[in-house]
């Protein structure tokens, strides 16, 4: 977004805190690219909680337009220390030479800011275009913020709790594709229980046919039928939610360095039971109908 829209807010009563963040790409002199952001050192510090490898937050005072801030993934990787020099190539072809005046960890599971951070002066006097990628915002109300910033229609103004449920939305999706998956499991099942039991009822003809014989009703014939169903929806269930559960603390704990937890839905859990029994239940109407029509007197003659 341009930047007169974070300027546009600054000065106003009710806005304690404009922090713009810019953002482009360039390539190292290894030649890896990365994401360069341009900030405001004055105000970085209040926007963003930075967790220091090495430095503190006194580093922004003397950051200058000659030095920079670098993600400790690319510190690593390219054998950086604070006071080395760092170059990079910017898309207009403009080499820039900063010196490494901290280092910080960023979150683990979706890193917010870039590999190099220098100031917006730095950053506006090497990059052709600059723009905001977002804005840090303290204000009394976001009804204000959206009024102040009409005349620039690509802002989005966002809470801290909207700005998560945003970028996190791609995880809803995948969830939802899960259960998608899911679903289509439980309609092969359904297939295969209703196979099952049609097999079974096959098979046990004459078995039918004596307790028939011996004063079972049609109803308890289709009540057996059922609870038979129910059973062996409940046996899967039993083998397929504990197994469940283990893969998905398998799968927690090689994402802990992302900071993932494991959490155990139950109400989830039970839910996914009584869909277990109402599959059953469902497999079992027409086996069922099938064993309580049957003829007595064929039935026990059945081989």
């Amino acid at each position: 977004m341009p930047v007169d829209a974070a300027q546009a807010l600054a000065g106003r009563e009710d806005v304690s805190l404009v922090s713009s963040v810019r953002a482009d790409r360039a390539k190292l002199d290894a030649g890896r690219e990365v994401d360069v952001n341009g900030v405001d050192p004055t105000t970085i510090d209040r926007g963003y909680r930075f967790e220091w490898k090495e430095g503190s937050d006194a580093v922004w005072a003397d950051l200058g337009r000659d030095g920079a801030v670098v993600r400790d993934d690319l510190a690593k990787d390219e054998a950086l220390a604070v006071g080395d020099t760092v170059g990079y190539l910017t898309p207009s072809g403009k080499k820039v030479e900063v010196v490494i005046r901290g280092i910080y960890e960023p979150a683990k599971f979706d890193p917010l800011l870039g590999h190099v951070l220098v100031s917006q002066a730095a950053f506006d006097a090497s990059f052709p275009r600059p723009g905001d990628m977002f804005t840090f915002v303290e204000a009394a109300s976001s009804a204000n913020l959206e009024r102040a910033l009409v005349q620039f229609p690509d802002t989005k103004v966002q809470t801290q709790d909207e700005f998560v449920k945003e970028w996190s939305a791609w995880l809803g999706s995948m969830m939802n594709l899960f259960y998608v998956l899911l679903a289509l499991s439980v309609i092969v099942s359904l297939f295969g229980m209703v196979n099952t039991l049609v097999l079974a009822v096959f098979e046990r003809t004459r078995e039918v046919g004596m307790l028939r014989a011996v004063g079972m009703t049609r109803r308890q014939t289709r009540r057996m039928i059922r609870a038979e169903s129910v059973i062996t929806a409940l046996i899967g269930a039993a083998l397929g939610i504990p197994l469940g559960i283990a893969l998905a603390a398998l799968v927690t704990q090689s994402l802990a360095q992302f900071g993932a937890t494991f959490s155990l839905p139950v109400g989830t859990i039970a839910v996914f039971a009584v869909v277990a029994v109402f599959a059953g239940i469902v497999a079992a109407i027409m086996p069922a109908r099938r064993a309580a029509r049957l003829n007595v007197l064929e039935a026990l003659q059945y081989e």
